[in-house]
């Protein structure tokens, strides 16, 4: 009787122990899902909905459907486009705009301007390094 009474208690205690380590299994599990889906999901259509909002007269815009053209009016929650030489004119949604090429465009430019003159900078420390290399060797000499 009295090994009953032990071999209860034992198990009731392994399985306390066994039921919290699965909460915190799940828990974690969790907590991986949201920073490994969820998170990266949200701050793309947070970036998303950024470009369609700061989209502007002039700019040209590619839509889900792979129609190209430049928007020529922006209401709230639609924009008019022309595509094609001849100009046809098309009423579309707002979030039917896949990508906004004129800010990829300068966004490109401004990327290989920043590259460009990091570029120069290093050649500038390279060239200012050498002379000084060089002065101290005549020095020496």
């Amino acid at each position: 009787m009295f090994d009953l009474l032990t071999l209860e208690a034992a198990t009731s205690a392994t399985g306390s122990r066994s039921n919290i380590g699965m909460i915190v299994l799940l828990v974690v599990m969790v907590a991986g899902m949201y920073f490994l889906m969820i998170r990266p999901q949200r701050k793309q259509q947070k970036k998303d909905q950024e470009m369609r909002e700061s989209t502007q007269v002039g700019d040209e815009i590619t839509t889900i459907g792979g129609i190209m053209g430049r928007v020529v009016t922006v209401k709230e929650d639609s924009l008019i486009i022309e595509t094609g030489a001849d100009r046809n004119k098309m009423k579309i949604a707002r979030w039917a705009i896949q990508v906004n090429n004129t800010a990829t465009e300068k966004m490109r430019a401004e990327q290989e301007a920043a590259k460009a003159a990091a570029a120069k900078e290093r050649e500038e420390k390279a060239a200012a390094k050498k002379k000084k290399s060089k002065k101290d060797n005549s020095d020496k000499a």
